[in-house]
């Protein structure tokens, strides 16, 4: 395997094109998936935000609190000791309540900003959107990737059309209501399916992207097993089953990226590219492309591990 490192920035810099839109703005629009997680981690934060305001204005009395408990249990501790406990635990729920309102905020900028700042970068990693007359989003969600490639679409003059597939009928009719508003309804269409077995032909997308998903696939099997490992792979495969000869395939993920890397070389893909680490949902993630070749190539795949200089 052939190992060679340049910048990633110069790659994608198509995908950072200057927008006026904020996150407000992309907030109206599409929300934030599983909001519940979000309000989880708000009132967790919040809770534990009251509890280190009332071990400060109660410090004394917990600290008689921490005393009286160590004579009950017979413990002699040194003069101090209870204070010290007292002061220990409100410094702990002080530091879990900011640890929560910091991972309720990576999350809400995983969902919103950022997905949006890693779409736009994944379509600028497909050199020419002119030439594209079939695209698919696997697990298109609230649309924020479907709606950047119809857009480009749109830019280039093109007649082509991104399909958006997801499992659930209701998303996909959401996702249909997104593409509207964002002026784009002509470029998408939405269907139901199951990304481990695509209801496509072979060879029929000139490109295929998805945003955040494929990790999702095998989790009723847990997320670290065998069996879950084998699910995502086996997208992967599917993914470069329905790719014409020559297209681009784009997939942005957490965590699982060196499983999708391995695949990707067994199937002799080309111009397998992995972008540096981003954060996002407060894990690792990182945008992986690839072309499959015009024809089939006897011999080990090339990865480029891309850096920022």
């Amino acid at each position: 395997m052939i190992l060679k490192l340049h910048c990633f920035f110069q790659i994608f810099e198509m995908g950072k094109t200057t927008t006026s839109r904020d996150w407000t703005q992309i907030y109206a629009i599409y929300g934030v998936d599983q909001w519940q997680t979000l309000l989880f981690l708000l009132f967790h934060a919040l809770l534990f935000t009251i509890l280190s305001v009332l071990y400060l204005l109660y410090f004394d009395a917990m600290g008689a609190f921490f005393e009286s408990l160590f004579s009950v249990t017979g413990v002699t501790l040194p003069g101090g000791a209870a204070r010290f406990a007292a002061g220990f635990t409100g410094s702990v729920t002080a530091i879990s309540a900011v640890c929560l309102f910091f991972a309720a905020a990576n999350f809400f900028y995983s969902a919103v900003p950022l997905h949006h700042d890693m779409a736009l970068r994944m379509v600028g990693a497909v050199s020419d959107w002119s030439t594209v007359k079939h695209a698919l989003d696997l697990g298109c969600g609230r649309g924020i990737l479907l709606n950047a490639v119809a857009t480009q679409l749109k830019k280039e003059g093109s007649s082509g059309r991104v399909v958006g597939l997801d499992r659930n009928k209701t998303t996909t009719l959401k996702t249909l209501r997104t593409a509207k508003i964002e002026g784009v309804g002509e470029y998408v269409t939405c269907r139901e399916g199951d990304v481990r077995s695509l209801p496509f032909g072979d060879n029929y997308f000139d490109v295929v992207v998805s945003g955040v998903f494929v990790h999702t696939v095998g989790k009723e099997y847990g997320k670290r097993t065998v069996e879950a490992a084998a699910e995502r792979t086996r997208v992967v495969g599917e993914v470069v089953r329905v790719l014409k000869p020559g297209g681009v395939g784009v997939v942005w993920d957490l965590l699982h990226v060196p499983e999708y890397v391995r695949r990707l070389q067994e199937l002799k893909m080309e111009d397998i590219r992995v972008s540096e680490r981003v954060t996002a949902f407060m894990v690792s993630s990182h945008i992986v492309s690839f072309r499959k070749p015009s024809q089939h190539i006897v011999g080990s795949g090339e990865v480029r591990l891309e850096w920022r200089c």
